[in-house]
């Protein structure tokens, strides 16, 4: 098989395979569609916000969950589309030399609307509480809630530069683990399934919390819902 049809099948064809319709994504939040990464024609798409732009007020102030959504999250499903085609265009001509550029963009974009899908939908205007079997994992694998908290808590903190906090389910091992995520992609664990991201980039707090990442954090805490996390574990523990 030569580069050509292997870049075809295993990169283009490959993209698709990234939503299984049994994935944690698509059996996600059913009633807003949030989870759903495509459109009808399979292209990549920017789902309806489950709240109003005002619902996070005060942890996240509107102006910033506008821009956030709308244009940073936006222009990453837009900027995916773009992404493949090219991939698709550089090996219909027969330009195998472009692919390698164009295929590390699209991880980087893809990433950003998968993470940023899971975001939005992490968080509610209202206190929850870990509890059931998601409690019961979380004390196995970390002791108590509040040592999650605290280390995932400094693990989104400290990213270098932009990135992600990430609380994700292991099905090889079956035990939850925090990963640090650099821009979109970079740091990742294979296999790892995200049921809790903290989004660090800048565009994510500096309207209202200026150079305070760390407070920014603090004040996620209170709106985290988990309850979706919840959810998102149940299913991640089928998958395995």
């Amino acid at each position: 098989m030569d580069r050509k049809i292997f870049l075809k099948n295993s990169l283009v064809l490959g993209a698709a395979s990234l939503l299984p319709t049994n994935s944690v994504f698509s059996q996600g939040l059913k009633e807003s569609g949030m989870d759903k990464l495509t459109d009808a024609e399979g292209n990549f798409a920017l789902q309806s916000l489950p709240y109003s732009e005002t619902f996070l007020e005060p942890s996240m102030d509107q102006e910033t969950l506008h821009l956030h959504y709308t244009f940073h999250h936006g222009d990453a499903v837009k900027a995916a589309n773009k992404d493949l085609q090219m991939v698709r265009k550089a090996l219909d001509e027969n330009n195998v030399e472009v692919v390698d550029y164009w295929t590390k963009k699209l991880s980087y974009h893809l990433s950003s609307h998968i993470l940023h899908t899971i975001f939005w939908t992490n968080l509610t205007n209202k206190k929850t509480d870990p509890k059931g079997e998601l409690l019961k994992q979380i004390e196995k694998d970390f002791g108590t809630y509040d040592k999650l908290k605290l280390l995932i808590s400094k693990t989104s903190k400290g990213v270098d530069g932009n990135g992600w906090g990430i609380l994700g389910y292991h099905p090889s091992t079956q035990k939850l683990t925090i990963m640090q995520c650099e821009n979109h992609e970079k740091l990742t664990q294979w296999g790892v399934i995200p049921i809790l991201v903290i989004d660090v980039w800048e565009h994510s707090y500096y309207l209202k919390y200026r150079n305070r990442r760390a407070e920014f954090v603090d004040n996620l805490f209170p709106i985290i819902n988990w309850d979706n996390v919840a959810e998102r574990f149940a299913v991640a523990k089928k998958i395995g």
